[in-house]
């Protein structure tokens, strides 16, 4: 019985001190430099063990040393660096019409990134595997990146994801099913990971913006189509078989448009990116105009600014049926057109928050991604990181 007791101390003892070690780690990452005793103090741990777990930390090649800061009198404290160069990873961010393949280091930074375009009836799936190992190799190559320090390669997917067992379930704007990453793990050399694009939205957009916690969130993913991402208590949130957040695919128009996913009138066909631009094109007799023509035309012409109120109505109307389902503290809205918030963001909190007896603009906030369309691709990137900055897989 003593062994027994002994093992779980043992055990114990270990995981508080994974715990303390990935808590500096992500107090480093976000300070930039700290010094100990400060470390000591923000995460409430003795000066021992921080001396104890920032030398494993330095062994491990993910922090050093930077001089010493001014002291009040006595020894003067050591400072202590996040090294942005201790790891690297790759973020893929697979939408219809193109991949994009970005070198991330540590500091979930971009560093270098690749892209091809993508054929409307996606070529075979291993020659577009093959091309983004390609990609990965020649980045490594270029900036002589020991293999040893990249954590791994990380997918962003518009679709259904398990992620557990690598498998993209169910991608309708792809027009793809049941494809086993796992396979690819071994031409990779690299471990795979992968996750829905506006989960892993999400996911970067509660970590990488220090200004401010927030635990309850809906990233809004407006590209070619619609994703969105679900924070609960500071957890992703998949529900029972992965396809939680898919409200892209509910229904605005009744008998509408015939969406790729079977359905009618889904979202994305009326709110996306996409939807916007066709419109566009359409009523201008036009062809790949551009989101950034299309919001300057709507200062001077009357046509485009009724195309955009339209837009917007249908936009308002599917985040009003999310605040409603979800409650969240915040909705996020991001994609390319998170860059335009000025032309459109005043008349949408309008009818967002036109008066209703259910909720109040000051219980939830509606924003604009700091990352813009690199939320998603940086989540890739992060989540190949997990298991150095979380303690548990923040999914449920």
């Amino acid at each position: 019985m003593g062994d027994v007791l002994k093992k779980f101390k043992i055990l114990d003892q270990e995981t508080i001190k994974q715990i303390n070690k990935k808590n500096i780690i992500q107090l480093l990452y976000k300070k930039g430099q700290i010094t100990k005793q400060q470390i000591s103090k923000e995460l409430h741990i003795s000066i021992p063990t921080v001396i104890s777990n920032v030398n494993e930390l330095i062994e491990e090649g993910y922090l050093d040393e930077a001089g010493v800061a001014e002291s009040t009198g006595g020894r003067k404290p050591i400072i202590v660096r996040f090294l942005s160069d201790a790891r690297y990873s790759f973020g893929v961010c697979v939408t219809p019409s193109k991949i994009r393949i970005a070198l991330i280091n540590f500091k979930l930074e971009i560093i270098k990134e690749k892209e091809f375009k993508l054929s409307q009836d996606i070529e075979s799936i291993d020659i577009v595997m093959d091309k983004i190992k390609r990609c990965i190799d020649e980045l490594v190559d270029s900036f002589n990146i020991p293999k040893d320090k990249v954590i791994g390669v990380g997918f962003s997917l518009p679709g259904t994801v398990n992620e557990e067992e690598l498998l993209l379930v169910n991608a309708p704007n792809l027009k793809l099913n049941n494809i086993d990453f796992k396979k690819y793990e071994r031409l990779y050399g690299y471990k795979l990971f992968m996750e829905n694009e506006a989960n892993a939205a999400a996911y970067a957009e509660t970590f990488i913006n220090p200004d401010k916690v927030i635990k309850n969130l809906v990233f809004v993913s407006i590209t070619e189509g619609i994703g969105t991402g679900i924070m609960i208590n500071d957890n992703l949130y998949k529900g029972s078989n992965k396809h939680a957040g898919e409200f892209g695919h509910m229904t605005i128009v009744k008998d509408g448009e015939l969406c790729n996913c079977g359905k009618k009138g889904c979202w994305e066909l009326y709110a996306s990116e996409k939807a916007l631009i066709n419109k566009y094109n359409k009523e201008f007799n036009a062809e790949d105009k551009n989101l950034k023509e299309f919001f300057k035309l709507t200062k001077t012409n009357e046509k485009a600014n009724k195309i955009l109120d339209n837009y917007i109505d249908y936009l308002a109307e599917g985040i009003k049926n999310i605040i409603l389902i979800t409650d969240p503290e915040e909705i996020i809205i991001g994609g390319k057109i998170a860059y335009y918030e000025e032309y459109f963001k005043e008349s949408l909190m309008k009818k967002v928050f036109e008066e209703n007896s259910f909720y109040i603009k000051e219980e939830c906030t509606l924003s604009f991604s700091k990352l813009k369309e690199n939320a998603s691709i940086l989540g890739a990137a992060l989540m190949t990181m997990q298991e150095i900055f979380f303690t548990s897989k923040k999914i449920i």
